[in-house]
């Protein structure tokens, strides 16, 4: 799509605040007006909209495609979509370590056991791990208070809870964002661990180090989305 707007604004609209082209109030793909719950956000999508150069590039709009994805994908079934999320209890990253090298071992220990350690404290669980890719059997109260904490998640953390936990693999370190118990650095240090220290054995790679900083993009936008809520 082509720009052809010229202003745009963050205005007060029924249910939260819009942002406007020119005056007309942005749409989501599936025709909802787009309407976010605090100001700040909807003052950073705005900027995002500023932003725009001659087209639209939907890469470099994440706030705005969280949101569309809140309103579109999420708030129509969130108690579905939230169970998809919630799986990643029964299979989290952090549960699974390597058993060599001896330097990656220590790496995996020194982030993950800090996950799980803030885990165990917030949520009163406890946790299987293992060396290896072997499927462990997580207790199933640790399962349910984990998918209960997402179930009671609104769909507009709900949408961006989901690039947090895909893009790392773990509902541990996504949690710890959304409730502050880690910073979105610290977090993304730890659900990387693999990819670094790949990258540090094998040297430069243009395209893996591109692909992870994709990702890490991604992860951050969402971890700016959830800050804008509050």
């Amino acid at each position: 799509m082509k720009r052809f707007w010229k202003d745009v604004a963050a205005v007060p609209t029924e249910g939260g605040w819009s942002v406007e082209l020119d005056g007309r109030p942005i749409r989501t793909p599936a025709r909802k007006l787009l309407v976010v719950p605090t100001e700040a956000l909807a003052k950073a999508i705005a900027s995002e909209w500023s932003a725009v150069g001659e087209t639209v590039d939907p890469r470099a709009m994440p706030l705005t495609g969280l949101a569309n994805a809140a309103l579109d994908r999420v708030a129509p079934d969130k108690a579905t979509f939230a169970a998809s999320l919630a799986k990643y209890a029964e299979a989290d990253l952090a549960c699974y370590r390597a058993d060599t090298p001896r330097k990656l071992v220590e790496l995996q220990a020194e982030q993950w056991d800090a996950l799980l350690s803030w885990a165990r404290r917030r949520f009163d669980v406890d946790f299987v791990t293992t060396a290896g890719i072997t499927h462990v059997q997580q207790p199933q109260a640790t399962v349910d208070r984990l998918s209960h904490a997402v179930a009671a998640l609104d769909h507009f953390r709900l949408a961006a809870l989901s690039p947090l936990i895909t893009t790392g693999g773990s509902l541990i370190a996504a949690l710890a964002v959304l409730e502050g118990g880690f910073t979105p650095d610290q977090a993304w240090d730890a659900v990387s661990v693999d990819d670094r220290w790949q990258l540090e054995q094998w040297g430069s790679d243009a395209e893996a180090e591109a692909a992870l900083e994709n990702r890490r993009a991604d992860f951050m936008a969402a971890a700016h989305f959830l800050e804008l809520l509050n």
